[in-house]
This record gives structure tokens, sequence and C-alpha cells, in this order.
């Protein structure tokens, strides 16, 4: 795969404007091979508004332009998933087991959303697992990444119903382990101040991992310095398309699967173009699945007479040791799978 290494762009506008059962059935045979060649789609006919994408990135660069200690104020304990990172204060390898290369935490800074249990009315959902969102203090903020928010999670959804026909799982089966998902938006700003920079330093934006759910839905900046593992063990530049979202695979995916969808490796390196460090920004949507949803391999991916490659386990073990590696400096023993490829690749 290295020689020809693409990321495949999958038009999903049948699904979200009501195409043919035919146009929908190409789609969902087009993401398929994509999700088991490569991982990452560029995805267009997504149907979500210019002018809400520039709506969040204005708010991103209101909210990260404030000072540091101003930001700090918004800080919450690891474990709500909720509010603002600050650089350094993570280590996205240690979410897989991995030691960073660098032996130095990630330079990036962040704030996160996401769903609450007042967000699903009735289930009766622990704030543990679905916390409360904190919201800073900057002029339309709160209402400009909400509705962002909503289109993300707006597309998430879409691509659940395209999963189900790719899987060839029976229509609501997906749905019925998402429907009080743990979903989650990271705003992300890689931090180091636009500049010179010594072209041989050691520095990670955001160190090699998977993501955590069933499938992200990215916006980012057109600039250099997201990299995706490739089954050569060979790392590949990747940047959206015009008018492109990029759309990656979590664990749980992989889980359903048996690993025939891989979790996608990925990381972020300094964007350095001439010798010359750029900002570059991104917002991931992650959509993880219902935290009391026990997931393990589809019994039509595991050929007959082979043990599955995972055990069940729910959605919110899975994600409780995936966090206490990156945002809680515990590395996490339970992604073997993970860590065996990326030290692979590392030979």
């Amino acid at each position: 795969m290295s020689a020809e290494f693409s990321v495949p762009t999958v038009d999903i506008g049948p699904y979200v404007t009501a195409g043919s059962a035919a146009e929908r059935a190409q789609v969902a045979a087009a993401l398929d091979a994509a999700c088991r060649e490569v991982g990452f789609i560029q995805i267009v006919g997504h149907g979500v508004d210019p002018a809400v994408i520039a709506g969040l990135a204005g708010a991103m660069d209101d909210f990260f332009a404030l000072t540091l200690a101003e930001k700090k104020q918004y800080v919450l304990p690891p474990s709500k998933n909720r509010g603002y990172s600050p650089p350094k204060s993570e280590s996205l390898s240690y979410s897989i087991g991995v030691d960073s290369v660098t032996r130095m935490n990630d330079f990036f800074e962040a704030f996160n959303v996401g769903a609450s249990a007042a967000d699903y009315p009735g289930a009766g959902l622990s704030t543990d697992d679905y916390a409360e969102n904190v919201w800073p203090e900057v002029a339309g903020y709160e209402t400009r990444v909400s509705t962002y928010y909503d289109e993300a999670s707006r597309v998430a959804q879409t691509l659940i119903r395209i999963f189900e026909d790719a899987l060839k799982v029976e229509p609501g089966y997906l749905e019925a382990l998402t429907d009080h998902s743990i979903d989650v938006m990271r705003m992300n700003n890689y931090a180091l101040p636009e500049g010179e920079i010594e072209l041989g330093a050691e520095l990670t934006g955001m160190g090699e991992h998977t993501d955590f759910g069933i499938v992200t839905v990215l916006w980012a900046d057109q600039v250099d310095g997201l990299q995706v593992l490739d089954s050569d063990g060979q790392w590949h530049d990747v940047s959206p398309a015009d008018d492109a979202f990029l759309i990656n695979l979590g664990d749980v995916a992989a889980r359903l699967t048996n690993d025939q969808w891989a979790s996608t490796l990925h990381r972020v390196k300094p964007p350095i173009v001439n010798g010359t460090i750029k900002r570059r920004r991104s917002a991931a949507f992650f959509h993880d699945g219902n935290a009391d949803a026990i997931v393990g391999p589809l019994p039509h991916f595991v050929p007959e007479g082979e043990e599955p490659h995972y055990e069940p386990v729910t959605v919110k073990e899975h994600i409780v040791a995936k966090l206490s590696g990156s945002r809680a400096g515990k590395k996490n023993v339970g992604g073997l799978r993970e860590a065996a490829r990326l030290n692979a690749a590392a030979q």
C-alpha cells in the first residue's frame, strides 16, 4: 500500500438527500472498501453549511487567543473529559500503552464539549459518564460551537446508517448502540507560536494513537501535520480536500469487525514549511457509542474455528482505560493490538 497510498473520497450525498437504493448501495460499498483498505476517508456531500464551519473556526480563534491564565479557569478533572487542556498536559500515546518517543507530552491545547446526561432525558444516565459542559465567557462561543456540534452529530449519525449497510447488519443495529452515545468534540490548537524553528527539534504535536469509539468526524485546516499509518507500517501526510471532512475509524469499529475495519493509527507532527512552523487547528467529533453498550466482534466477522480478536467489553470500560492513559498518565495495558502495530512500524 505504501507506494500508492491515498485517502479515498466518498460522496455521502445519497444518504443525506434521500438518494435511490442503488445510489446508497454504491456509497456503502465505497465506504466499506475504504474502511478495509485505508481506514481514513474524505467525505463530501455532507450538507454542512460553510458558514457553520466558519463560525466554529472563529469561536476557536476567540477562545485560544485568551491568555493561558484565562483559559486555565476552564480546566476540569481528567475524568470529566470536558473543558480546557493546556499544552503539554496530555500524552496520547499512553492511551495505547506506548511511551512518547520524545518522553515529552504533546504540545497541543484543546477544549472539549460533549453530550451531557440532560441531552438524553428519561434515560437515567449518570453525569459520571455524560458530564455537563463548561462554557467560556467568550461572546457567541457557545452558540457557534453548539451549531457546528449539532451538524457534526448529524453527519456521524448518517455514517452509522451507512455503516449498517456496509457491514450487512440489520437496520437499526448500530443505532441501538448509539442512541445515547458518549459524544465528545475536541477543538485543538497546535500551540507553538508561528515562526522559525530548528528542523532537528524533537517535537510532538499529538502522539501516536487510535480514537476510542466508532467513528470520528474531523474538520481541520489545510495545513500539513496529520499523519496516518498504513498497513505496511509507513506514515503518510493527510490533509482535507476542499469542502471535505476527514473520517476515521475508532477502536469500537475495530472490535465490531474483528479488525476487518482497523482502528486508524495517526499522529500530528509539527507543521513545518520551509523551516517555519505554521498554526494548525482541528475539531474532532467523536461518536463513541452508548456507555453501557457491550461491544465485541459480530459473529459473521469471526472465521469458523477461530477465536475472536477481542473479548466483549462495555464502551465505558474501554473509554475509561484510554482516558486514564492520555489524560491521567497511566499506560493503557489493554491497547496491546494497537501498540503492536505501532511498534512494528517503529522497526
